[in-house]
């Protein structure tokens, strides 16, 4: 027989949603901060003439820019404040969690509760100030050679205070932006941090349609293409949907308790493994890896010699690299499913899942506690892992045969649709969890009423 929770959760509702005034306030305060990132998106760096970035840009897509500009919202394309987006946070927490899994002594923080995750964080900020001012640093040297290079004046006085200034301005913007995630995550709904990046890359969404549709009116992109497309985004939207809540469900068994009757009765529960335990994670850093030459050797310029063996050798190897091309779609593949085993090994470690069920009583049907449990959940864990390594090279290498294809500009990759659509889903849970918050609440009070009556 279900129960009143069951019941509650079954008939939750979207129409009770204008009693729930701490959900709407919650709304409104996250959608008053994005508004805040969106107009810091276009305040620019001190020292940059703005109506020289839009030429420049153009001379470095099909680079990591443009990976990086789909996750900032344009920001680096602008050279705002925010240029560099929380880009440098995620870096950093991914570091410190492969150092926590490595190093004895962060593992041993890790442990440590709340305390441990505290000094974590803090470890996470220190690299993300660092790696901002080493990419700040890079970025605005890079920015006065290439413009210099290019013929274009991108900065008005280059020098050493201008990228003094660059690197205050771009660390303090991306501080700004942390501290708006946090806000978020704090008084808003959803987490703060993969909200701001998914804004970035919505916010991209209505200048890609219109240049589809122009192109469609114009004749330079067939009808047929466009509907493709479509169709397309939306099969990938709900092969995404359906994928990141598929999850492998173990049957974990505790021994018998007495109940409040006094009757002995066993305790199971389930231990969901995700059937995509790395996330978003293996086509970032697989599309990162596979940009870096290309985008170092656009900001090289002219000083690459191709007319020697070397230059022209590393030449030839770009232009295979290139978006589209069969060797840069196979290693992207290589680099997905490589990340996929590689991340999920780092964020689950059977071994103290293992010894975490030992020390609770748990085990797993027909299956002995200790070494055997978790030799079970290695071999199960990588069982699905390969279907979600396959699931995400799928997603992430459809747009880009598709880029190749038709020629269609698209920045509207498998990694945006992931981080799109992953949001998204957390944050409508987030928001069925307040109102059924909110309807324990009306029961409650209603039960209060009926016993006072009484």
């Amino acid at each position: 027989m279900a129960s009143r929770a069951d019941n509650i959760a079954s008939n939750l509702s979207f129409a009770n949603f204008s009693k729930a005034t701490e959900l709407k306030s919650r709304i409104w305060f996250t959608i008053g901060v994005l508004i805040v990132f969106r107009f810091l998106s276009f305040v620019p760096l001190p020292g940059v003439n703005p109506q020289a970035l839009a030429s420049l840009a153009e001379l470095t897509s099909g680079g990591v820019v443009d990976l990086l500009n789909a996750f900032t919202g344009g920001s680096l394309e602008r050279m705002s404040l925010i240029a560099l987006g929380v880009m440098p946070y995620i870096t950093a927490s991914i570091v410190v969690q492969l150092a926590s899994s490595l190093h004895p002594t962060l593992a041993a923080l890790k442990k440590e509760g709340q305390t441990g995750r505290q000094k974590l964080n803090q470890y996470t900020r220190y690299g993300t100030v660092f790696l901002c001012a080493i990419q700040g640093w890079f970025l605005a040297a890079g920015l006065e050679s290439f413009g210099a290079q290019s013929g274009i004046a991108a900065v008005v006085d280059p020098g050493y205070m201008f990228r003094i200034g660059a690197v205050i301005s771009l660390v303090g913007g991306t501080m700004f932006l942390l501290w708006l995630g946090e806000q978020i995550t704090a008084r808003g709904i959803g987490n703060g941090v993969s909200l701001i990046i998914m804004a970035g890359i919505v916010a991209q969404f209505p200048t890609f349609v219109t240049n589809l549709f122009e192109g469609g009116r114009t004749g330079s992109i067939a009808p047929g293409i466009i509907i493709g497309f479509v169709v397309m985004v939306i099969v990938l939207i709900l092969l995404i949907c359906f994928m990141e809540r598929a999850q492998r469900r173990l049957l974990i068994q505790y021994p018998k308790r007495a109940n409040a009757k006094g009757m002995m009765q066993a305790d199971r529960s389930h231990l969901p493994l995700k059937l995509n335990t790395a996330g978003v994670i293996p086509p970032i850093f697989a599309s990162s890896l596979l940009l870096l030459p290309l985008t170092i050797t656009q900001f090289a310029g002219n000083s690459l010699d191709t007319s020697s063996g070397a230059g022209g050798f590393l030449q030839q190897v770009l232009q295979y690299l290139q978006h589209g091309q069969p060797l840069y779609m196979t290693l992207y593949a290589a680099g997905i499913i490589f990340f996929c085993f590689f991340y999920t090994a780092v964020v689950f470690n059977p071994e103290e899942t293992a010894e975490n069920l030992k020390k609770n009583g748990g085990f797993i049907p027909g299956i002995r506690p200790g070494n055997r449990t978790a030799d079970y959940l290695d071999y199960v864990l990588t069982r699905i892992t390969v279907v979600g390594a396959i699931y995400l090279t799928f997603v992430c290498v459809l747009p880009e045969y598709v880029i190749a294809q038709t020629g269609i500009p698209l920045f509207l990759g498998g990694t945006s649709l992931l981080i799109v659509v992953n949001v998204t889903v957390d944050t409508i849970s987030q928001v069925q969890s307040h109102l059924l918050a909110h309807q324990y609440g009306d029961l409650i009070k209603k039960a209060k009423l009926k016993g006072r009556k009484r």
